[in-house]
């Protein structure tokens, strides 16, 4: 199975980007958890997978995500947990996945989880839905070129006074830490383009009220 020359390549340079100090690890304590970047080619060239989280859930409720949960003690390590997530998140088949690589851990403190981002190819592609309801509302293969696309493209302030890049795709308001992998990885992933980073705008209340749970 061979795995495109950019993406190699992105997995090398994201394995090795800085942990921003918002992001770093406690020494002691977290939660060891793990999401799937999963990278496939679609009718539009290159695209990555995303979830939306049922608005039902105590915990980013609502919110675009990557496929991934926590690590169970018989997955072994977060390789085999980002892809039992996905599977039971998606139904996607994982032996049409190959794992390229992974990021350095990251801490969501709202959770207290440990996060490995672990970076897949599609290299056989299944067919993919919501497959767990209570956790899922909808599956979206977005294409890499609709995100890096300038218009797509805002940074979202928080009440807190915390501000970070997001992404309008797909009737997708995708923001928070899921946005901020993404821009991490596309900035190393030679597609990105400028855009205008000093278009900033409020979280909607609506997805600040979803947010809030938990």
């Amino acid at each position: 199975m061979e795995v495109p020359e950019w993406l190699e390549t992105l997995a090398e340079r994201a394995a090795e980007r800085p942990v921003p100090p918002a992001l770093r690890p406690p020494r002691s304590g977290g939660r060891p958890a793990a999401v799937l970047l999963l990278f496939g080619e679609g009718p539009l060239g290159p695209d990555v997978l995303l979830i939306q989280r049922s608005s039902r859930g105590r915990r980013h409720a609502g919110q675009p995500a990557f496929p991934g949960g926590g690590v169970d003690p018989e997955d072994g390590g977060p390789v085999a947990a980002a892809l039992r997530e996905a599977e039971e998140e998606t139904g996607l088949d994982p032996s049409g996945v190959h794992v390229v690589g992974t990021m350095p851990e990251l801490y969501i403190w709202r959770s207290d989880n440990r996060v490995t981002p672990v970076i897949g190819w599609w290299h056989t592609p299944s067919a993919v839905h919501a497959a767990s309801p209570d956790e899922v509302e909808s599956v979206e293969r977005v294409p890499v070129a609709e995100l890096v696309d300038p218009a797509n493209r805002l940074v979202l302030s928080h009440p807190s006074g915390y501000a970070s890049p997001a992404f309008r795709v797909r009737g997708l308001l995708v923001w928070g830490f899921t946005a901020g992998v993404l821009d991490g990885v596309l900035s190393v992933s030679g597609f990105e383009r400028p855009w205008d980073r000093s278009r900033v705008e409020d979280v909607p209340p609506e997805v600040l009220a979803l947010a809030s749970r938990g």
